[in-house]
């Protein structure tokens, strides 16, 4: 039996991204001259922290640091958004998103999320793959613009699977990879190739990974996740029997089956480490168990 688990992070989408003015740069300019406007500044994942407290990451325009802009939206309250991108995080207290999220509010979160995605897109994407010239910022940082060729280059987003697959006894097939410490097991993921559905690939990633045949693939959820572009596409599936899982060695060194009871009992122990609350793996090892495992659900991944 499975039940809905808590809100997912970084998917609550409300804050308003404000499409119609990103074009308009009086309009743009009005509102940084705002005193009600407020600045994130970011590097990489990193976002710039009040001396005085880490909980305090929103600025006005006028304390923010010189950088590239970009138009976040409005919050719900309809204070406009911004986020400015500086190429070094040594001057002033910066943080990462996975530092800050977890004690800040959905609207925020949702900001702080566009925020990281954009300034880490802009930051490697500073020339035209078409030409090489130089680009430049444009339609409010939705953009970037070549003046050399005329072409235009929009943020990328990389979609990925991430599947809970369960056997004919509702055992939960979790893996763990190389590069993980022992014991840290987390759902099966991989990215979308081109010309394939998101199905065909839960399919193809669970057979190349654990070495099972998955069907009954059902798509379940969304999820942002800026590290750095990736939009995670949540689903279930299910396999015929109690095959054993056979690990490819390098995706997975390890793929286990676990009982409800078992993993809770593993979790409890500290025998085994699941993915905090701040991701959807999480989220969908909760809705299969039904509930809140016993752990700090703080992030690793």
């Amino acid at each position: 039996m499975t039940t809905r688990a808590r809100p997912l992070t970084f998917a609550s989408g409300d804050h308003d991204r404000l499409v119609e003015h990103r074009r308009d740069d009086a309009w743009c300019q009005r509102q940084w001259s705002d005193p009600q406007t407020r600045v994130l500044v970011v590097c990489r994942d990193q976002i710039q922290v009040a001396a005085s407290s880490s909980a305090e990451f929103w600025s006005t325009p006028g304390a923010a640091a010189a950088g590239e802009r970009y138009l976040l939206g409005a919050d719900v309250a309809g204070s406009v958004r911004f986020a400015v991108r500086v190429a070094d995080d040594t001057v002033g207290d910066f943080r990462s998103l996975r530092e800050l999220v977890p004690g800040a509010s959905s609207s925020d979160a949702s900001l702080l999320c566009h925020a990281v995605a954009l300034a880490q897109w802009h930051a490697t994407h500073s020339h035209c793959p078409r030409c090489g010239a130089p680009t430049e910022v444009a339609a409010a940082g939705a953009e970037r613009r070549c003046p050399a060729d005329g072409s235009s280059h929009f943020p990328r987003v990389d979609p990925a699977v991430i599947v809970l697959v369960t056997d004919s006894q509702n055992r939960a097939l979790l893996g763990r990879q190389d590069a993980w410490a022992a014991g840290r097991f987390s759902t099966l993921a991989g990215f979308v190739e081109p010309g394939e559905t998101a199905e065909q690939a839960v399919v193809r990633e669970v057979a190349e990974e654990a070495g099972v045949l998955v069907s009954d693939v059902e798509l379940l959820a969304t999820q942002p996740w800026p590290f750095p572009s990736s939009l995670m596409v949540g689903a279930s599936a299910r396999v015929e029997g109690t095959p054993e899982a056979q690990p490819d060695g390098e995706e997975l060194v390890e793929a286990r089956w676990f009982s409800r009871e078992e993993l809770c009992e593993a979790v409890a122990s500290g025998a085994v480490v699941v993915p905090g609350s701040l991701s959807i793996s999480r989220w969908l090892i909760d809705r299969w168990y039904g509930g809140d495992l016993p752990d700090s659900g703080a992030d690793w991944r």
